[in-house]
Order: C-alpha cells, then structure tokens, then sequence
C-alpha cells in the first residue's frame, strides 16, 4: 500500500489591497500578558511609512533584519537568545519582507521553543517543537516563503532549509499593496524565483495533479506579468502575489529540480542571493529545460535586466568542491529533476563544468 505525505499547510491566510491594515485585530486574540509582539522587519523598510502602520503595543518591538546576505544559523541563534534574555518569551514573530525575512522569522520563531543550534535541524523533519505564533507578511512576491515547509538557512557546513510541519506560518497576509514599491530589478528575480519554481516543479518526476494545478496557474499568472503585460501596474502586483503563493503550493508536495540545487551552492560560497542565483543557473540549463530557458532570455531581455557572468571564474578546486558537495547534497531535487538514478547523471565532472559556465 502507497503511502502519502500528510502536508502541513499555513493555518490561516488573508488576502487583498489593504488587508495589512488588519493585522492588528488578526493578531490581537494571540497576545499573551508580558510577552511582547516581535516585529521582524525587512531593513529595505528602516525609516519608511509601512514601519508607523506596525501596530505596536505595550512592550512590543520592532527588529529590522538586514538580509543583505541570506540567514545564516548563527544570526537566527543569536537572535532568539537575545529575545529569550530580554523577554523570556514573545507572543510571536511577525516577519515583514521578503523571503529572506520571512525565513528568518520561521526560524527564529522555532528557536524559541527548540533546544540547541539552529544548524542542529538543518534537514527534514529534525524540528521537536512547534515554535511560537508566527505570521508571514510579504513584501515582494515569487519566493513562496510565505506558504512553505521550509526555512532555508545557510549553516558551518551547509545551506539547508529546517523543513518540518512546525515549519509554516500559522498566518499569512497578503496585500499587494506592500510590494509596489519594490526595486525592478529585485522583483524580476523573486518574479523568476516563482517562474523556475513552475518549471522544475511541473518537469519534475515528483509530479502529480495537486503540484501540477497549482503550478500551471503560476507559471500562467508569470507569463502574464513577464511576458504578456507591456509596463508594471496593480494588476502586476496582484497576479504576481498570487503566482507566488500558488508556486509555493505546486512546490510543497512535489520539488524543484536543477537550477535550485545549483544555486544553493553559489550562495554557501559566495552569497549569492536566491532569486539572482536561480537566474544566474537559468540561464545556462539548456540541456535540462530547453523550453523554459528560451523563455527566460526572452523575459530577461524583454525586463531590461542584465545578469551577472563570470561569478565563478577565478575560483579554486576547493571552492568548486565546496559548491559541488553543498549541491550534491541536495538529493530530492536532484531525484525531482533527473529520476532515481540522477547520481548516475550528474557526476561530480558535469557539475563542476556546469559551475565554469557561470
């Protein structure tokens, strides 16, 4: 008999222009007497309008994360011992931002309740306790961090996410209204992010109609907003909002495949942000999504974006290794993408010149 994953989704979710302005009636029933709201805030956000709209309270505080670089464990462990000194404990963790943000604020909130390093549950299913209350508020859309399983973190000796069921937000808001100011640049990445995550999902061996309706929606509300739409308006941001969850949702109960396993090794080494190292990858995946990446440079030259070349030129055979080991590590996208036998496929020779192409 078949066994089935039992997924975990986000307890509850809103949606709509303006429903930022509820987050205090939402989050009011979850207070608790002397423990504080933690607002975590994106620092793209420091000394603008969205800050005075955070609905304080009491002891509550607001914390602006740089997400110049991706979460690494040690600022996630750092961050919930200085809550737990200051505080004891805190009602919840509210994280605004980005996906980036949003990860750091599932991990942080985990941290509370869970003994040890965050690094100590880097993997699937390690995760012992549900952490405190926590709501995802994204301010960029493509990520799907927002509905996800998973926290990915970048540890001493590896990028993994801690994907458990206490993992996801127990409530997210979604209000297009946040992500209109966004940089171009930086919207077109997380845009991809979400485009890469319909490809991979919906190629992938994993593949099953719950992944594949979520995925065919995405993909279709991406290329509205990449390929179809001339100029970027509300309608932009609505869709993309949506493409972005449903992305996330085709990605939670089946994979992504080679572009992400790649990039998670540029940015253990180098730091290279997610959404720019999907599209750094993208670009040279010929061999695996023919299709899509002809798309892609359509998208990139039709959105006047320039990629980086050349990050791994200069690099040393330990570097490579490094890189090459953290990917490799990534077996269920790997299986996603190229079947049971992928180690067959992807040897360690064709990875490393896949590296040099970057």
């Amino acid at each position: 008999m078949s066994k089935f994953r039992n997924f975990k989704m986000v307890g509850y979710v809103i949606y709509g222009r303006g429903s930022f302005d509820q987050l205090d009636e939402i989050i009011t029933p979850h207070r608790k007497r002397d423990a504080p709201m933690i607002f975590l805030v994106d620092h793209f956000f420091e000394g603008k309008p969205l800050v005075d709209k955070i609905p304080l309270k009491g002891r509550d505080r607001v914390l602006f994360a740089d997400v110049t670089y991706e979460p690494k464990t040690k600022v996630v462990d750092a961050m919930a011992q200085q809550l737990k000194d200051e505080y004891g404990t805190v009602s919840g963790i509210i994280g605004i931002g980005g996906g980036s943000t949003l990860d750091l604020a599932k991990a942080v909130s985990l941290m509370m309740t869970n003994p040890g390093s965050s690094a100590d549950y880097q993997g699937w299913d390690l995760v012992r306790y549900p952490g405190v209350y926590k709501v995802g508020v994204p301010t960029l859309s493509g990520t799907g961090a927002e509905v996800s399983r998973t926290t990915v973190l970048t540890g001493p000796t590896r990028k993994l996410g801690m994907n458990s069921d206490y993992t996801p937000f127990d409530q997210i808001v979604l209000d297009p209204q946040l992500t209109a100011n966004a940089p171009v640049n930086q919207r077109f990445y997380t845009g991809m992010d979400c485009y890469i995550h319909c490809i991979e999902s919906l190629q992938g061996t994993y593949l099953n109609e719950f992944s594949k309706s979520y995925g065919e929606k995405a993909l279709e509300l991406c290329r509205k907003v990449f390929v179809e739409k001339e100029g970027w308006d509300e309608v932009c941001d609505n869709q993309l909002m949506m493409a972005s969850y449903a992305g996330g949702m085709s990605i939670a109960y089946s994979q992504v495949g080679v572009a992400h396993a790649v990039s998670y090794g540029l940015s253990y080494l180098l730091g290279t942000k997610h959404g720019i190292g999907n599209c750094i990858v993208m670009n040279h995946l010929e061999d695996y999504y023919p299709e899509a990446v002809v798309e892609f440079k359509y998208m990139v030259a039709k959105n006047g974006i320039t990629l980086p070349e050349g990050i791994c030129s200069g690099l040393s055979d330990d570097d490579f290794n490094k890189m090459i080991d953290v990917s490799l590590g990534m077996k269920p996208l790997w299986e996603n993408a190229l079947g049971k036998n992928w180690e067959q496929v992807m040897t360690r020779q064709k990875l490393r010149s896949l590296y040099e192409k970057l």
